[in-house]
């Protein structure tokens, strides 16, 4: 039976209450006992032990009767806005069950004592059974305490569970965003070799843009990765790029070696350069200068704006695929200025106890 199985008394009720069954029932077939019968014209300890029994008779059957309503209403109303329904009609029933076992119950037992010739002083009056209502409430007071705290963590662990589930998905729809971004971007770089140089350096452009993108896949699956691990990446990507620009893109590295296990967004580095390199004229009028250096706990893309003057046509994936991821691992979120003049980005430096309590955990 499911009231005798200690995991499904577990699963109706959040805790194992045989013990506090046990002593609730003692309890109060004592008060019981008290209030119903007039001890002091008992003559013998037989009628105050029969006394007793008649009280933890009845005791035993409010309690196990009011038990498995209590268990019944909540298979029927387990969610917290039937709250306030199921416990009404728990009280009802509290009520019910009493008057019926105690009052009508009582009543008969105190005619077979006196068939059995015994005085019996059982009295059964409906302002003795308010006591006793009043104390069996109480009593499963503590049940609905204990059983609305279960839930309540049940709950809470279920919706943090929830969010780690929708957060890791967000972020890897991110992340697999910006892969075809940089693919996307690439494949144009080439689509202009092709067009200004020979078939030869389009090939060594492919086998370049294979490697990088090897590295891109092997390392894809992190949601946070070294400043090491990106700086690899990002020069590799710069390599592929001055195949196109030559010695009019240039890059100011300011990188201290302490600095190289902090941590950042995947690719973050690389889309800030390919944002600079995208949307600023670089020409050997006006070579493109980007500087990138660390500040205290930011890494810092750094160029001075030269505008082209004609409008390029852009996905809007890069700055906002990065701002949102660092939104979703952590409260550090970059920094950006426009001046008009000048263009700073500032990535946060991160650790893994930096991440959100909520947030799943990195794979790095």
């Amino acid at each position: 039976m499911r009231l005798f199985n200690k995991k499904k008394r577990i699963q109706y009720l959040g805790f194992n209450d045989i013990w506090f069954s046990i002593i609730g029932i003692l309890i109060i077939s004592i008060i019981a006992n008290y209030l119903f019968n007039n001890l002091s014209e008992r003559k013998s300890i037989e009628l105050i032990f029969i006394g007793w029994i008649a009280s933890l008779f009845f005791t035993i059957c409010d309690w196990f009767i009011i038990r498995y309503i209590l268990i019944f209403l909540r298979k029927k109303y387990p969610d917290f806005k039937d709250d306030l329904k199921r416990i009404s009609f728990l009280l009802l029933a509290i009520i019910i069950v009493i008057l019926l076992v105690d009052f009508i119950g009582g009543s008969f037992l105190a005619k077979f004592f006196t068939l059995l010739g015994y005085n019996s002083t059982h009295t059964v009056q409906l302002k003795v059974l308010l006591p006793i209502i009043l104390i069996t409430i109480m009593d499963m007071a503590i049940y609905e305490a204990i059983y609305y705290y279960v839930r309540l963590k049940k709950s809470i662990r279920e919706e943090e569970q929830a969010k780690q589930v929708m957060i890791q998905a967000q972020l890897d729809t991110l992340r697999n965003q910006a892969q075809p971004h940089f693919l996307f971007n690439s494949l144009n770089t080439l689509r202009d070799i092709i067009d200004q140089d020979s078939k030869e350096d389009a090939k060594g452009f492919v086998d370049n843009l294979s490697n990088v993108y090897r590295f891109i896949l092997e390392s894809g699956n992190t949601n946070l990765t070294s400043i090491k691990k990106e700086l690899k990446f990002a020069k590799a990507y710069v390599y592929i790029q001055s195949e196109r620009f030559g010695d009019n893109l240039q890059m100011k590295w300011n990188i201290p070696e302490n600095k190289l296990r902090s941590m950042i967004v995947p690719m973050s580095l690389q889309l800030l350069i390919e944002n600079a390199i995208k949307h600023n004229i670089v020409s050997k009028a006006k070579p493109l200068i980007i500087t990138i250096a660390i500040k205290g706990d930011f890494l810092v893309v750094h160029n001075k704006i030269q505008a082209k003057s004609t409008k390029v046509s852009s996905t809007k994936i890069g700055l906002q695929n990065i701002k949102q991821r660092y939104a979703l691992i952590t409260n550090k979120l970059p920094e950006i200025i426009n001046d008009g003049n000048q263009f700073t980005v500032s990535l946060p430096l991160l650790k893994l106890s930096d991440q959100k309590k909520n947030y799943a955990n990195t794979n790095y």
